[in-house]
């Protein structure tokens, strides 16, 4: 207040000193010269000013220090920013509207504005106003514009795939701090996540893209329209291409975007491209260059900023397939199950327990991510891998076929192969039709598993080997529809198979078949299929070796067994004779034997629980478990008759029994969704 003492004079200084309590002006502010008005007259009037000049001066000074330091860090910002435009707040017409899909942090403030300058390429152009108010988002907003000078080298790619910062705006505050707003572009009112929130989205985003036969070349395929599903893979095919070119730009240029999710993401109507932020919090691979010193902590640094990104990648491409997990509730418990350690090969086991409810999209992610052998959900499982070393890289998931259309050739891999038979066979469970057309491919793709088991030594099985597994299929005897009046009325539930390792340094597994079910009450079904719950549980232990699985062959002539395929064996061999699995399979000829793991078992214990108010009844339980044993494989209820392990990955599993018989098991998930 003693500075309002002093006689200021109206001048182009004076003006440029009261700008600094609120005025917008981006010029550069620098300390003026006070001027008094007149001279003084006479010696009282000197010592007037005297005393006044006196009381003021340590506000004076103090107003000093401050423009001082506010002219020393606007410099300091111009020689930072140096390569991008300054612009003023008077080069624009500011909107009185934002669009919704812009929406930042609580520490930042956003508005659309409209370039007024003549001079300026931008003129006439709209634009974005993120004024950043903390010292954070004013550090992020400046690392933008750093970021730029990297990946500026090459424009096309970086208007193409990033969101273009055209400059900033600096300018004092009355607090004596900087104010800081930058400038970018504007690509639609929404951002990916609201689009795709949209009640007609589908439409309205094909019509954003201009679909038409030239633009889905580039995914692959040659058509437009056709099903729903169809349209769905189409465009996501699309959008998964463009978010993988733009991230891979990144980290070829040593970048990690490390924000990547729906709400940073936007598409531009006019070139079509979707634009992956501002890059804001872009981190460097290499923190102190590429000294030899430090290479190989900048080599692990590198891999692990790309497996963050190809994590968020991978919740991305989830949340745009699977309409359910934009439910905050329900995308929690899908994190949470990966956090826990659990193989995201087994996502599809997990999701089914709410993908099969009633869902608005009608199950349409489900049925992209099961075509082409189940393509979606490897990729899915690659982008999300729980090791960082296992995730798959940009460039990898361009090539996956998943992202291929139709029309490009695409040479699977053994993985991919494997993935795709296991895929289909577990589809082809889920049918419940188990006519012979229906069972003979699935004892051949059980046989090709088999063939192709990536875990054959006896230390990967007794890795794998330990957790809880759900039958799905038994090519041994199966029952059908019949006309027979059982005893007891039993409804079978999940029949599971845990297994369990005592130590890792002990070969002896337990093993124990779990069977849920249902008593009807009464000599016929029930229209309500409540009934009396019950559990029957088969304990045993294993031990577990190396062991080979012998082809045997009856001679027509001697009726001798020798080595060599069998009837189906063989039909299975002629088929993989042809062009079509000749490159898959590691084998010239059918093999006489193939590696298993051996399982030799111990003492069996069955317990068997039953509710009110038949677990009194003896009779009632004696008549359940004849029923249980004649509609079970009979290797799940005697486990003494399961001999070897022909294959096992983190998802599936296939044993063997005494019989021959195959049961086939996918990897259970503990953590049920209400």
């Amino acid at each position: 207040m003693a500075l309002c003492g002093i006689g200021l004079s109206p001048s182009v200084e004076n003006a440029e000193v009261v700008s600094l309590s609120g005025n917008l002006s981006t010029r550069l502010i620098r300390r003026s010269p006070m001027r008094f008005i007149g001279k003084p007259s006479n010696l009282n009037r000197r010592q007037c000013w005297g005393v006044r000049c006196s009381s003021a001066r340590k506000a004076v000074s103090s107003m000093e220090s401050e423009v001082n330091a506010q002219t020393a860090s606007l410099d300091s910002v111009e020689e930072e920013l140096e390569h991008v435009t300054r612009f003023k707040i008077s080069n624009f017409k500011i909107l009185d509207c934002v669009s919704v899909g812009l929406g930042g942090r609580a520490d930042e403030v956003i508005f659309e504005a409209i370039v007024k300058d003549a001079n300026s390429p931008l003129n006439n152009t709209k634009v974005v106003l993120r004024r950043l108010t903390s010292a954070q988002a004013q550090r992020r907003g400046k690392r933008a514009i750093e970021v730029l000078k990297k990946l500026v080298r090459r424009k096309l790619m970086y208007h193409s795939y990033s969101m273009q910062v055209h400059g900033y705006i600096s300018s004092p505050t009355s607090s004596g701090r900087v104010s800081f707003t930058l400038v970018h572009g504007y690509h639609g009112s929404f951002s990916l996540r609201h689009w795709l929130r949209q009640s007609d989205w589908l439409p309205t985003l094909e019509a954003t893209l201009a679909l038409d036969e030239e633009c889905v070349r580039r995914v692959g395929d040659d058509t437009v329209g056709g099903p729903a599903i169809s349209r769905q893979l189409r465009l996501f095919r699309i959008l998964m291409r463009d978010l993988l070119i733009g991230v891979n730009y990144l980290h070829s240029h040593g970048l990690a975007h490390t924000e990547l999710r729906l709400e940073n993401v936007h598409i531009s109507p006019v070139d079509r491209h979707i634009k992956v932020g501002i890059l804001g919090n872009a981190a460097d691979f290499y923190e102190n260059g590429l000294n030899s010193s430090t290479l190989d902590n900048n080599q692990d640094r590198r891999q692990m900023m790309i497996a963050f990104d190809m994590r968020c990648v991978g919740f991305m491409m989830a949340k745009m397939v699977l309409r359910e997990l934009m439910d905050p509730f329900i995308f929690t418990k899908f994190k949470s199950f990966l956090t826990k350690g659990n193989d995201p090969s087994c996502l599809r086991e997990f999701l089914l327990q709410f993908l099969s409810r009633n869902s608005p999209s009608g199950n349409s992610g489900l049925q992209i991510l099961d075509r082409n052998w189940g393509a979606g959900w490897n990729l899915l499982s690659l982008l999300l891998a729980t090791k960082s070393s296992k995730r798959v890289s940009c460039l990898d998931a361009l090539r996956h076929p998943f992202l291929c259309g139709p029309r490009w050739r695409v040479v699977p891999s053994m993985d991919i192969i494997r993935w795709g038979l296991g895929s289909t066979a577990v589809r082809i469970t889920e049918e419940y039709i188990y006519g012979q057309p229906q069972r003979s491919r699935l004892a051949h793709f059980i046989e090709l598993m088999e063939m192709l088991n990536p875990n054959s030594k006896p230390k990967n099985w007794l890795e794998l080997l330990p957790g809880k597994w759900r039958l799905l299929y038994c090519t041994g005897r199966h029952i059908g529809l019949t006309l027979r009046q059982p005893n007891a009325r039993v409804l079978i539930g999940d029949v599971r198979l845990a297994v369990s390792r005592a130590s890792k340094l002990s070969t002896n597994l337990s093993f124990t078949s779990e069977i849920g079910f249902k008593i009807m009450i009464g000599k016929d079904w029930p229209h309500d299929k409540t009934g009396i719950s019950g559990k029957l549980e088969v304990n045993s232990l294993f031990r577990l070796t190396a062991g080979r699985r012998l082809y045997l062959k009856e001679e027509k002539t001697t009726g001798k067994f020798t080595l060599g395929p069998s009837s189906i064996q063989g039909s299975l061999a002629k088929k993989l004779s042809g062009r079509k699995w000749r490159k898959a399979i590691p084998f010239k000829e059918f093999p006489s034997s193939l590696p298993v793991a051996k399982l030799a078992s111990g003492d069996i214990e069955v317990t068997m629980n039953l509710g009110e108010p038949l677990n009194q009844n003896i009779d009632t339980a004696k008549n359940a478990v004849q029923e249980i044993r004649t509609q079970l494989p009979p290797e799940m209820f005697d486990l003494s008759k399961l001999v070897c392990g022909t294959y096992v990955d983190s998802r599936l599993l296939v044993l063997r029994g005494v019989n021959g018989s195959a049961l086939l098991f996918t990897r259970s998930c503990d953590d049920a969704m209400d």
